[in-house]
């Protein structure tokens, strides 16, 4: 396979498949185009299909085919294999993306380290994806993406699943509506990293030695794919990469873009003019490799139109969040969640999508006057509507150019978690933090040889 390649994918692959981006691209069941199909459904591909990549396959299945399935690790995919005989397995995805012409669709569940060079690639072959969130692991990433989902006109959709529920619509009519004031501030937070046993791991304590053997069942060099050259070691995979600085974006950016999400939509909020950060470390000398066990980050965004400027804190491990004053005492805060305050009504709710949603105290939201639902519902799993855009072209709820901005701002503050203490000021429109050459350096990657974006 040549060197040279196109969001990681060789020059020859991205030819070949030029050919069939306008089939993948146009692709309509055959009663809307008016002519016989010999199939309404899709030709699905699942990338990184051990963890909750399986799971999106697995929905997707319930209605199209599974026709490949491509992890580096054969165990730790080994069920979502077993779940579908009939699919291609391939260990890299650019060796299925070149081989395999028969995929109209993606789905990418791979750690936040390959989201980006996986996606274009898909993309620029004309197929439509899926991707987890968060969407990138950089700012850039994000940007990119964002752009590259226009360009190539497929339909997209990232993986935050509160974003196709009912909850997060009922946030925004109530906040258009007047009803809840002006909104000026926010508290967010999340039990990330420290206060569930499976994210235990993110308080790394010790850095890997780097002096174990390999399993014969991954393929680490294409675990790693654009990330930097290093020994295996078991600390980093399977799932536990999100603590690493290298590999995940800690527990903001895995939780951020759920539990952000709602005010980002609600609110309009795009990015922030600026960002500062307060972190605990386990070991301050493990900061530039893993990611703080807490976190306190305060984002401060503009006016935008008619709503006010708005400042959102966000808490996770030991930094928790103020009791909210009207919250009655006997009632517990969810353990992940936000706090909306506005001039006329305080509003909380749980992590995704606005699950939960109410008034507080609850006396107010027995009185509260509910304004009419005037934004269209979503029918049907987050999955489910992504394949409803793909075949009748009409986007999904969470597309790349909502979800690509809503990662950039999440992203901004997993920066700040870099360089704490500092008040960074944003420019969007250079993407460049004004006031700081180190935060800078964490707006862009720095692919390894033979890997490029």
């Amino acid at each position: 396979m040549s060197q040279k390649k196109t969001g990681g994918v060789s020059r020859r692959a991205f030819v070949a498949g030029s050919a069939s981006t306008v089939f993948a691209i146009n692709y309509f069941p055959g009663k809307l185009l008016g002519a016989e199909a010999p199939s309404n459904k899709l030709n699905i591909a699942g990338i990184g299909v051990g963890g909750q990549g399986g799971g999106n396959v697995r929905i997707c299945s319930g209605s199209e085919n599974i026709v490949a399935l491509c992890d580096v690790d054969d165990v730790y995919a080994a069920h979502t294999f077993k779940r579908h005989p009939k699919a291609a397995v391939y260990k890299d995805y650019r060796v299925m993306l070149e081989k395999q012409k028969d995929i109209d669709a993606v789905v990418i569940g791979t750690p936040d380290h390959t989201h980006a060079v996986i996606t274009l690639a898909s993309m620029q072959l004309g197929k439509h994806v899926y991707c987890q969130k968060p969407l990138t692991h950089t700012v850039h990433e994000a940007r990119v993406l964002t752009a590259a989902a226009s360009k190539y006109k497929v339909q997209t959709q990232m993986g935050n699943q509160g974003h196709s529920w009912e909850p997060i619509r009922l946030l925004k009519e109530w906040i258009q509506s007047g009803e809840v004031g002006d909104v000026t501030e926010i508290h967010a937070w999340s039990d990330r990293p420290i206060g569930i046993p499976s994210y235990a791991n993110f308080a790394v304590r010790e850095l890997p030695k780097g002096d174990e053997k390999i399993p014969s069942t991954l393929d680490w060099d294409l675990w790693l794919g654009p990330a930097a050259m290093r020994a295996y070691s078991a600390a980093y995979t399977p799932f536990k990469w999100r603590g690493f600085l290298d590999f995940g974006t800690g527990a903001l950016g895995d939780m951020g873009c759920h539990i952000l999400d709602p005010s980002f939509y609600a609110l309009d909020l795009g990015n922030p003019v600026t960002v500062q950060a307060e972190v605990e470390h386990v070991k301050p000398e493990l900061s530039p490799h893993v990611f703080p066990i807490s976190s306190k980050v305060i984002y401060n965004f503009p006016a935008r139109g008619k709503m006010p400027p708005v400042k959102l804190t966000w808490f996770d491990g030991h930094f928790k969040v103020p009791r909210p004053p009207m919250l009655e005492p006997d009632r517990p805060l969810p353990e992940s969640g936000a706090i909306i305050y506005g001039s006329k009504e305080t509003l909380m709710h749980d992590s995704h999508g606005a699950s939960g949603l109410r008034v507080i105290p609850e006396t107010r939201m027995q009185n509260f006057k509910r304004p009419p639902k005037t934004i269209a519902r979503v029918k049907g799993k987050h999955e489910e509507d992504w394949i409803r855009a793909c075949k009748d072209g009409n986007p999904a709820s969470s597309t790349f150019e909502y979800g690509g901005p809503l990662t950039e701002m999440v992203l901004l503050g997993v920066i700040a978690m870099r360089v704490p203490n500092e008040k960074l000021e944003w420019s969007s429109e250079k993407m460049q933090f004004t006031n700081s050459a180190k935060a800078n350096e964490y707006v862009k990657a720095t692919y390894r040889q033979g890997w490029s974006l």
